[in-house]
């Protein structure tokens, strides 16, 4: 399955590794954001079938712009991204019906566990 990919980070340098290892994987990124605001215009253009978001990021961080995105679309799928393993940031995204999230580093590995527990 072919999906389309909004990657939301504020590090260039992730936003890069991210898209290539999801482009390895045959996945098409549609945009890249680099802070919340940016998301979710870019999200409303592009309506992709599946978010990155980072947590941390400058402006509106992560979890502001996925609540506002979940707003209108409740099943849209989104995967938080973060540096930090706290559980109040994982209790947080489960809280805004949030279900997925990675601790960075990304790897491809990684990103295939997420998407199979995501699509089976």
């Amino acid at each position: 399955m072919k999906l389309r990919v909004l990657i939301t980070d504020d590090s260039k340098t992730v936003r890069k590794i991210m898209r290539l290892q999801l482009e390895e994987m045959g996945h098409e990124v549609v945009a890249e954001a680099s802070n919340g605001h940016d998301a979710m215009e870019l999200y409303f253009k592009y309506t992709p079938d599946l978010i990155t978001m980072d947590i941390q990021m400058p402006d509106m961080n992560g979890l502001e712009a996925s609540a506002k995105i979940r707003k209108v679309d409740k099943n849209v799928k989104i995967i938080m991204v973060t540096a930090h393993g706290q559980k109040d940031l994982v209790m947080s995204c489960l809280k805004n019906g949030i279900k997925y999230y990675m601790l960075k580093p990304i790897t491809s590995d990684k990103l295939k566990e997420v998407f199979e527990k995501i699509y089976g």
